[in-house]
């Protein structure tokens, strides 16, 4: 049986990892910050802003209304706090189709 080496997850990301995952700019990550109040991002003692993994799926949350979706920073506030948690799983369906489109896609140029 071959060794297959664990996924090691982070527990902190730094706000430039953060921004180099969604492409954008740090200032972006921290104007959302103040604006979206489920961000909130550990400080060490030099005040540098560490993320975490929730931190970063709230991220993917707010780029999908805003980026995607076209909403307006106050309309994805107002959907966040109206009905979080529908958000969040019509993202989560969004985010699977969009998986098993690109599969489909690589299985039909493979074939």
């Amino acid at each position: 049986m071959p060794y297959k080496e664990p996924k090691i997850e982070k527990l902190y990301y730094s706000i430039g990892e953060v921004a180099s995952i969604f492409d954008v700019n740090t200032s972006l990550i921290r104007f959302w910050e103040k604006e979206f109040d489920i961000i909130k991002p550990h400080k060490n003692k030099k005040g540098n802003r560490l993320f975490t993994q929730k931190d970063i799926d709230n991220f993917h949350l707010i780029f999908h209304l805003v980026k995607e979706r076209g909403m307006t920073l106050k309309g994805a506030q107002k959907k966040l706090k109206e009905n979080k948690e529908g958000t969040e799983n019509n993202f989560e369906v969004v985010k699977r189709l969009k998986d098993i489109r690109a599969l489909l896609v690589d299985i039909k140029d493979n074939i």
